[in-house]
């Protein structure tokens, strides 16, 4: 298994629904602001820059193409309590990758939401996927690991 990336995700008030718990689509805005930070904005060691595309051009855009998500426990709003996150990368392709991500509530919790998530890199200059040059395909690597375990 290579590196990880974890982070926290503060939870908001307006991410629970009339059940009381996280909505499904909060959940997902939580797995999705964890991937744009692995991605963009992370301080990663051994990178010219922030995040996993520290060196993609800047006319390559990153697009999902799926998504799959498994929810295991109930996700509470608790005040000042944030979302425990770690993702990593578990298929690398020419132009595409699946992302893995955990999202617990605490850190001595299982996970409470598990995802895949495949991104497509689309060259916006030739309206055509990107081949991963070999930079952007080094820093991938060094997450690569085991998918996440969703149910059959």
């Amino acid at each position: 298994m290579g590196a990880t990336y974890e982070c926290e995700i503060q939870a908001r008030v307006r991410d629970i629904n009339i059940g009381g718990h996280v909505d499904s689509v909060e959940a997902v805005r939580i797995i999705d602001e964890g991937r744009l930070r692995l991605l963009h904005f992370a301080d990663l060691p051994g990178l010219s820059g922030p995040g996993l595309f520290a060196d993609r051009p800047d006319h390559v855009v990153d697009l999902m193409a799926s998504q799959r998500v498994d929810y295991h426990a109930e996700m509470r709003f608790v005040a000042h309590q944030p979302f425990l996150l770690t993702l990593w990368v578990d298929r690398i392709g020419r132009s595409s990758f699946t992302l893995s991500t955990e999202v617990r509530v605490a850190a001595d919790r299982p996970p409470a939401v598990l995802a895949r998530s495949t991104v497509v890199l689309w060259d916006t200059t030739a309206n055509a996927s990107w081949p991963m040059n070999n930079d952007v395909r080094g820093a991938m690597e060094s997450y690569l690991g085991d998918p996440v375990a969703l149910r059959g």
